[in-house]
């Protein structure tokens, strides 16, 4: 048996005033939540600069950008050479240490494999009608991926800023690619 003294109707109960208090409340910080969602983030450290892994960042940055990702992409040492418009025409596969390759390491190694090993991968992506990585990094481009070009890189490898494809940004420095980073979703190492 319950000793609590009953209530009138009205006890507890909130007033209109404090229940459109209320609303009120709850609608200023729905309004929070949702200025706070923002597109989910990628950020992708690139920094090899062969042929077979000038593919995998651009590939990953054009298309977490078609599923309305922000992304943006820091190339470092050799990664560098993706977004060089004269050395991104000539990237290289390397030949030896590549276990996929169709030749072993003793034939690879001999001088010139590592073109001819080139040659057989291009015809691939031609006859497979894949994007090239120019291609690639226009589209990416458009879609609104933020290429990022490591200054000190940049000064190390004495590259002309005016040589990289227009859209790419230079000047950045490792401490903002970690701040990117740390604001992403997402950060891959390739």
């Amino acid at each position: 048996m319950s000793t609590d003294t009953p209530q009138s109707p009205d006890e507890g109960t909130p007033s209109r005033a404090e229940l459109a208090a209320r609303i009120d409340e709850l609608e200023t910080e729905l309004a929070d939540a949702t200025e706070d969602d923002s597109d989910p983030k990628m950020s992708i450290i690139a920094t090899k600069g062969t042929l077979d892994m000038a593919y995998p960042p651009l590939i990953l940055a054009s298309t977490a950008a078609a599923f309305g990702y922000e992304v943006t992409v820091f190339h470092t040492f050799w990664g560098l050479d993706i977004l060089h418009e004269e050395r991104s025409r000539n990237l290289q596969l390397s030949s030896v240490g590549n276990p996929n390759m169709p030749v072993p390491n003793a034939v690879a190694a001999i001088p010139g494999m590592d073109r001819v090993t080139t040659k057989m991968m291009e015809k691939k992506i031609d006859d497979n009608d894949t994007a090239t990585i120019e291609e690639l990094i226009d589209t990416s481009l458009d879609m609104g991926v933020e290429f990022q070009a490591c200054q000190m890189t940049i000064d190390l490898m004495d590259y002309d800023e005016d040589d990289f494809y227009d859209g790419v940004t230079t000047g950045v420095g490792a401490a903002t690619a970690i701040q990117d980073m740390a604001d992403a979703d997402i950060q891959l190492l390739i």
